[in-house]
């Protein structure tokens, strides 16, 4: 028969057998978004799918009704010289009705330098051929899921 220490508090209980929820992260363009999420404890980042730009508002509201998110990672691009890129004009503002849609859901920006490139390398090394190199959609897809891998290593979620 197991033994079971009791603490005198199921607060404690709950909190160690809590499990983390999922993160997404949104590689943000100005036609479609690439979208990638972790498993619930956040080890890994997965491409999810591209979304319209349009509909990315009501794409994440279902998706966090349905899994659940514990916040949203944004790719923010930024120049070699660290300053704010041109995008960032169409971002920060669409960003922001996210943000009003959802405001329980925390928003955090995270560099998404070189993701394009890393995208491009990582389908080349996986031996995609050359017409689906030129799916953007899929380059996306691939951005997103580098910025949410990074991010959890920068935070050492994944880091064992």
């Amino acid at each position: 028969m197991p033994h079971f220490r009791y603490f005198g508090n199921v607060g404690i209980f709950a909190y160690l057998c809590k499990e983390m929820g999922r993160l997404m992260s949104i590689d943000f363009g100005r036609k479609r978004c690439g979208i990638a999420v972790t498993d619930t404890l956040r080890i890994v980042a997965n491409g999810l799918t591209t979304v319209e730009t349009s509909k990315l508002i009501d794409f994440v509201k279902q998706y966090a009704q349905k899994e659940g998110l514990d916040g949203i990672i944004v790719g923010e691009a930024r120049t070699l010289r660290d300053e704010p890129s041109e995008s960032q004009r169409y971002m920060r503002p669409a960003i922001a009705r996210l943000h009003k849609a959802l405001p329980e859901i925390p928003i955090e920006f995270y560099d998404e330098r070189f993701t394009s490139v890393l995208a491009h390398r990582a389908m080349i090394d996986g031996g995609l051929g050359k017409m689906a190199r030129r799916d953007k959609a899929l380059v996306d897809e691939i951005s997103a899921a580098i910025i949410l891998n990074d991010y959890l290593q920068s935070k050492n979620y994944n880091n064992i």
